[in-house]
């Protein structure tokens, strides 16, 4: 039963009165009724915070709902919420438990509170059938709290390895139960859980140097989970024995060593909390403050002991440790090989002194690997039946050294056969012999032999040289260089004849014109050498290079003589060759003639008129065009000028170009004076002697050309004008006939036959006045 009290009855008259007027005739019917109190109420959960939704259970539509609420511990039953299907209201008091409102008949509380533990009944009137019927449903509501973050308390948070700690999880609130994990971070490694423990408590003991790092607890209850913030343990400990490390790392029975000139690191390390201060020292001298000490370039005097001292300040505490470095440095060079000829044995010499610690040196060959020994090893080698190019090779190896050094010799025969020579000493006093085999390992042996078969010294590698006094009687004699090699049998020679020089000259007589060059040549045919050629002139002097007009052009066996210039009084006559060398000399005389021009050579070259010539570029050029006619040899043109207009008497002819090229027909000339009327001639030239000149000419004006005053005028009508008035002074200029007050004035050349030609151009004389333009 319900117990209706005065506290309640305001909500049940309303639901009665509602029920009476909306169902008059159902007022006398019986109502039904849900589960009773005693019966066991439906439980539901909710989290603190969040919504939750109580439901009257599905049916038909009530006509009015009336929720009310029993907190936990108490019997009174207070009004929550009451709705009669068109309106509905929630009691002020509800907002305890969070904020209500109905939905439907269903009761929903949003940011629930913890006072909304208890119970709830909802009370619905039905209408079925004409009967109206009371439904009663009991709720039990349980409000869970979520688990507060965790904090972490550290009993000590720098212990010193070795004593006890304990860490404490605390959570300020949550539903219970409540359970624990406990996570480890170290500053390397990952995070991880420590396994077995699920309590609020976590005991080191004893702790060391592992347990360092970052602590977190992690709390959880049916509603959620949440860990606390990391808190650091530091662990104080160390140092350890500091641990020496070298880079590049080398070992000897005795510690560490390292290369010459190479750079070294020393890095000491000892395990310590707080980190370790470290001090070097070598030789018992303090040479540097850190963990790491680097020589740039190590030398011999780094060798010796070096010891790391660690401090541990927080303790004050220290260890040490040393190791011994010792400096290698290789040898200087490379391995030196050598290949010793003998008589059916090749010897192998293989040296490389110096160093530390010495270099081990081994030989390798075609058949196998020979013997091994420190800075020099000697290994005899059988030639018979070795192939041509045979190889072997010493192994120079070193600690400092990453690859060995290695020298290698090839057996092989010097190629093709010996050569012979000869040369004389200063003064032709000796002949030297020479022989040369090059190539081949070992060298081949030489030994000259005279015509009777008969050494003239020791046998020797090549070149072998043998003296000889230089005598006439030497001449036609023969002797022999007999090589010998440990792979070719039987050996190979080389003869020689020694003879007394011959020669000959390219032309015996030799004919050029005056001015010209002339070449004289001569060629050793044959004689021991060295043979010296040298040129004898006409009186028998010398020439030499610095002889002035001539010049010396040796080519191999041959010694040409340029004569420059050629001059009749200086040059012609009689030049003897000659070849001289130790046994004698020869000589051949070369007859030079030079023609000169008044001997009837260098005729006259062809005339020469002008086609053309006209103005350029306002008056300062002029362009000049020629032909030639009848027959000469010509080497080019001269052009000549004067002026003529407007001074009363012609000036001397000027040269104003020369070295024309002969097969020039056309040329410009500048630097002209445009106030001044010049004349031209041009003549024809061979070599040293000039033609006839060609008619004078004074230069025009081009086609459809102002002059250059006119054309700077500031009116175009004054430019009309001119031009009008100078054709009408042209026209008058050449029919005096039609204009008889006109006067024309032609000049021309009074001292040079001047050939007029019909259309030749008349020169007029116009004085203009013109302002010129302001640019």
């Amino acid at each position: 039963m319900v117990d209706l009290s005065a506290h309640h009855r305001p909500f049940c008259c309303q639901l009665l009165i509602l029920f009476c007027l909306l169902h008059p005739a159902a007022s006398d019917q019986p109502h039904s009724i849900s589960n009773t109190p005693g019966e066991e109420a439906l439980s539901i959960q909710g989290v603190r915070g969040s919504s939750v939704e109580l439901d009257c259970q599905p049916g038909p539509t009530p006509v009015a709902v009336l929720w009310s609420f029993t907190p936990l511990g108490s019997l009174v039953l207070q009004p929550v919420a009451v709705a009669n299907g068109a309106s509905s209201r929630v009691e002020s008091g509800a907002s305890t438990l969070g904020i209500v409102s109905l939905r439907n008949s269903s009761l929903v509380i949003e940011e629930l509170r913890e006072g909304a533990r208890g119970h709830f009944l909802c009370q619905t009137l039905l209408v079925s059938s004409g009967q109206v019927h009371a439904i009663y449903l009991y709720l039990t509501l349980s409000v869970l709290v979520p688990v507060s973050k965790p904090r972490v308390h550290l009993s000590d948070p720098s212990p010193t390895e070795g004593v006890s700690v304990l860490a404490t999880c605390a959570v300020r609130e949550g539903t219970g139960p409540l359970t624990f994990s406990w996570h480890h971070h170290t500053p390397q490694g990952p995070e991880e859980v420590l396994v077995g423990l699920s309590g609020p408590r976590l005991q080191l003991d004893p702790v060391n140097r592992t347990h360092l790092g970052w602590y977190k607890c992690r709390a959880s209850n049916a509603v959620n989970q949440l860990s606390s913030d990391g808190v650091f343990l530091d662990v104080i400990y160390g140092p350890d024995k500091p641990v020496i490390t070298v880079e590049p790392l080398g070992f000897t029975e005795d510690g560490f060593w390292a290369s010459e000139r190479e750079e070294v690191t020393l890095s000491c390390l000892a395990a310590s909390n707080p980190p370790s201060h470290y001090v070097w020292f070598h030789d018992d001298s303090q040479i540097h403050l850190g963990p790491t000490y680097i020589i740039a370039s190590a030398s011999r005097a780094h060798t010796g002991p070096y010891t790391c001292l660690a401090h541990n300040s927080h303790l004050d505490t220290r260890t040490q440790t040393t190791v011994q470095l010792i400096v290698y440095y290789p040898p200087k060079g490379q391995p030196s090989c050598v290949m010793l000829p003998t008589f059916g044995v090749v010897t192998l010499l293989c040296t490389w002194p110096g160093g530390f610690p010495n270099a081990q040196l081994h030989w390798e060959g075609p058949q196998g690997i020979g013997p091994t020994a420190p800075s020099n090893v000697t290994w005899s080698y059988t030639a018979t039946g070795l192939p041509n190019g045979s190889i072997f090779t010493c192994m120079g190896q070193h600690p400092t050294l990453v690859v060995p050094t290695l020298c290698r010799l090839t057996l092989w025969e010097p190629p093709r056969s010996p050569t012979c020579g000869t040369t004389a000493t200063v003064g032709d006093q000796f002949i030297m012999l020479s022989c040369e085999w090059p190539g081949g390992e070992p060298p081949a042996m030489l030994n000259w032999l005279d015509q009777h078969q008969q050494s003239l010294g020791d046998p020797s590698s090549s070149p072998a040289v043998s003296l000889l006094q230089a005598q006439s009687d030497l001449a036609g004699r023969e002797f022999t260089c007999q090589g010998s090699h440990p792979l070719k049998a039987p050996g190979s020679h080389c003869r020689l004849r020694l003879e007394a020089p011959h020669l000959t000259v390219a032309e015996p007589r030799v004919s050029v014109l005056e001015g010209e060059e002339a070449w004289l040549g001569c060629a050793l045919q044959q004689g021991t050498p060295p043979a010296q050629l040298l040129w004898l002139g006409p009186q028998q002097q010398r020439l030499e290079q610095s002889t002035y007009g001539f010049t010396l052009h040796p080519e191999g066996a041959q010694l040409r003589l340029q004569v420059r210039d050629a001059d009749p009084a200086h040059h012609r006559g009689t030049y003897q060759c000659v070849a001289r060398n130790a046994l004698g000399n020869s000589s051949q005389s070369v007859m030079l003639e030079v023609l000169s021009e008044w001997e009837g050579w260098y005729p006259a070259p062809p005339n020469v008129t002008i086609s053309r010539l006209t103005y350029r570029r306002q008056r300062r050029e002029v362009q000049l065009q020629w032909a030639i006619y009848g027959p000469g040899n010509l080497t080019g043109f001269l052009v000549q000028q004067r002026a003529s207009v407007p001074s009363s008497e012609a000036g001397a002819w000027e040269v104003a170009a020369s070295n024309i090229e002969p097969e020039s027909r056309d040329w410009r000339l500048g630097g002209l004076d445009p106030g001044v009327l010049y004349a031209f001639r041009i003549l024809a030239m061979n070599h040293h002697t000039a033609g006839h000149p060609s008619e004078v000419k004074t230069p025009v004006d081009p086609a459809f050309s102002a002059y250059p005053a006119v054309l700077g005028a500031t009116s175009t009508g004054m430019v009309v004008a001119l031009v009008a008035s100078l054709l009408v002074f042209q026209y008058a200029a050449r029919h005096p006939h039609t204009f008889p007050c006109t006067e024309t004035a032609i000049t021309t050349s009074s001292s040079d036959p001047v050939q007029e030609f019909p259309d030749a151009p008349v020169n007029v004389t116009i004085t203009v006045t013109a302002t010129p333009e302001v640019q």
